[in-house]
């Protein structure tokens, strides 16, 4: 028997759709979905409701949802947008009996643990399949910074579990990198490494790096940059997109550390954007560069997950195991 559910990843910027079917084998299909802009609707039920008009006005009553924040608690709220959702109102307001709710970086570690060898791009370290044995270390950049890591016990078995570690203290490694923290500590009393390791901290790079040039500072949003960076149209934005790609290796390498990884994922839509200027970059030098534990930092292999929906298909894997036993 397939079971139809409405697969919903909701971020900072924007809310993902799609109906999602499971099979009885565990094997998960989607239709086609559908990207809104969070900023264009006034609540999570209001976008809710728009998704439910492009598919007709008929959805399925089973919903397994990723968002973009803490899920406990009566009231969940999102880092870096104003929705909130009060999970015990699901039922009423969606009309859904079923329903599981799971971390943004939890979604992608169930989505990572049932990927495929062909979804992950090699970045670093050996060129090896990723362990099935140990932690996956998860960290994804985009509107925020997210960070989880994956279990496995080498027979099938796995337990995800999602973080905050985005939000622990960002440590400059050299000149350029205290230049940037010394600009941020104008605004914020507490730089955390989602401050330089995230899509919106472009804006900040790339304006340190204009004042260590003597070049005026112009008005530019983060997608700017990081199109005229991407593409090198920009030299002063390319040179920051390096830059960031310098510190999520340090930071990568760093949560490795901590939490004793066997291998890393880097996920995240920026992380796909950016996957070949990390190749390109010093990403793999500034990963591995732990002093005593250089050695043990270059024995990892550090992957990017490629899958097109990976918190969709995580969020879906997630509801599939806690209902479905699949």
């Amino acid at each position: 028997m397939t079971t139809r559910v409405v697969a919903v990843d909701i971020g900072g910027t924007h809310a993902r759709f799609a109906i999602a079917s499971i099979a009885n084998d565990g094997n998960i299909m989607f239709g086609e979905p559908a990207t809104l802009n969070t900023k264009d609707h006034g609540s999570f039920q209001l976008a809710w409701e728009a998704f439910q008009t492009i598919q007709g006005g008929t959805l399925p009553d089973a919903v397994a949802m990723s968002v973009a924040g803490p899920v406990n608690g009566e009231v969940i709220k999102f880092t870096n947008n104003p929705w909130i959702i009060r999970p015990a109102l699901i039922e009423e307001k969606l009309g859904a009996a079923r329903h599981s709710i799971v971390n943004d970086f939890a979604a992608v570690g169930h989505a990572i643990a049932r990927a495929k060898e062909a979804d992950f791009l090699h970045l670093a370290g050996p060129d090896v399949s990723l362990p099935v044995s140990g932690t996956l270390t998860i960290v994804g950049p985009g509107t925020g910074l997210g960070v989880g890591h994956l279990y496995r016990d080498g027979t099938g078995y796995y337990h995800v579990q999602a973080t905050e570690g985005g939000h622990i203290d960002y440590a400059s490694l050299d000149a350029i990198e205290d230049a940037i923290l010394s600009r941020l500590r104008k605004r914020h009393t507490r730089v955390s490494v989602e401050r330089v390791v995230a899509g919106p901290a472009i804006v900040d790079i790339y304006a340190t790096l204009a004042a260590i040039e003597h070049k005026p500072v112009y008005e530019k949003s983060d997608l700017e940059i990081w199109s005229s960076g991407i593409d090198g149209s920009d030299s002063l934005a390319a040179a920051a997109v390096d830059r960031f790609c310098l510190s999520l290796g340090s930071v990568a390498g760093d949560l490795a550390l901590a939490q004793g990884g066997t291998g890393v994922v880097i996920a995240g839509g920026l992380g796909y954007r950016i996957r070949d200027t990390i190749l390109r970059s010093g990403f793999a030098g500034r990963f591995t560069a732990k002093g005593r534990f250089a050695a043990l930092m270059t024995s990892l292999p550090v992957k990017l997950i490629t899958h097109p929906q990976p918190g969709l298909f995580g969020a879906t894997a997630a509801f599939a195991r806690e209902h479905l036993n699949r």
